[in-house]
């Protein structure tokens, strides 16, 4: 069944290719892109639309003109966000709200644009990429996304469990990756606050080269985000009642029918 879908984060690699592997199967994508990354309407395959996730008013605004163009929205996929890099104290409490709203609080404003109108239909279905390496509280230098993306991982699984009794699914894909681009270029959020950077670079010389090396080492290759995105487009397949909660990209395959998923309400 054609399913009317919003893809956030649009403009990365992975958020391309979910929006293809979407469109491929036959849903109605809808891509939400940056205002600033201008795309020409289509009336064939994926719609591009105007979306700022850090900006309330533009996210009410995308949301209202899909419901007014297709008269609902059946699935959302949130994409991941980009890496903070840096000693955590060279972080401005201005960017850690920075920080904290690109990751967190972007997916908050979608959820209460787009839940009301599922909650009604008691239909919908959350799709979150979490990468399963976000736990790596030893490396240094990515404390600040470490913690952005358990947070994410965290509110995923609890929207999961309230959204149960609304007839509302929950899948949170878990790739190996870090990184939501491809190619020679690592999206990462430099702190603001040079001199402390310096300090903490005359005490552990070489180490932010060392940090960049690593992330450049989790580039992610072509192959991986069309497996990413295809694990995307399989939970947004198949029938509702039978997406697991967790899904890591493999091989497409429908997941097995369950008796009962791995979400229980709570009583």
């Amino acid at each position: 069944m054609s399913q009317i879908v919003l893809v956030t984060g649009a403009s990365s690699d992975l958020g391309a290719a979910t929006v293809n592997a979407l469109a491929e199967s036959g849903h109605t994508v809808y891509a939400g892109l940056n205002p600033a990354d201008r795309a020409e309407p289509s009336d064939h395959g994926p719609r591009p639309i105007p979306l700022d996730v850090a900006d309330q008013r533009s996210v009410s605004t995308a949301v209202a003109n899909i419901l007014t163009q297709s008269g609902r929205i059946d699935a959302v996929v949130h994409t991941v966000g980009p890496v903070p890099r840096g000693p955590l104290e060279s972080f401005t409490p201005y960017q850690l709200a920075q920080i904290y709203d690109a990751h967190v609080l972007s997916t908050q404003r979608i959820n209460r644009s787009v839940l009301p109108q599922m909650r009604e239909r008691h239909e919908g279905l959350l799709i979150w990429v979490v990468p399963t390496n976000h736990q790596a509280e030893s490396a240094p230098y990515l404390a600040l996304h470490t913690e952005a993306i358990t947070m994410i991982d965290h509110l995923a699984a609890t929207y999961a469990q309230e959204l149960t009794e609304f007839g509302i699914e929950t899948t949170i894909i878990v790739p190996g990756f870090l990184l939501p681009q491809t190619g020679p270029h690592v999206h990462t959020i430099h702190p603001d606050d040079a001199q402390t950077v310096q300090a903490y670079e005359d005490r552990y010389p070489g180490l932010i080269h060392s940090v960049d090396a690593k992330l450049a080492e989790h580039e992610l290759t072509a192959a991986e985000v069309a497996l990413a995105a295809q694990a995307i487009a399989a939970a947004v397949n198949s029938p509702k009642g039978t997406r697991p909660l967790r899904l890591a990209p493999g091989p497409v395959t429908s997941p097995a029918p369950r008796a009962h998923r791995e979400v229980r309400p709570w009583s």
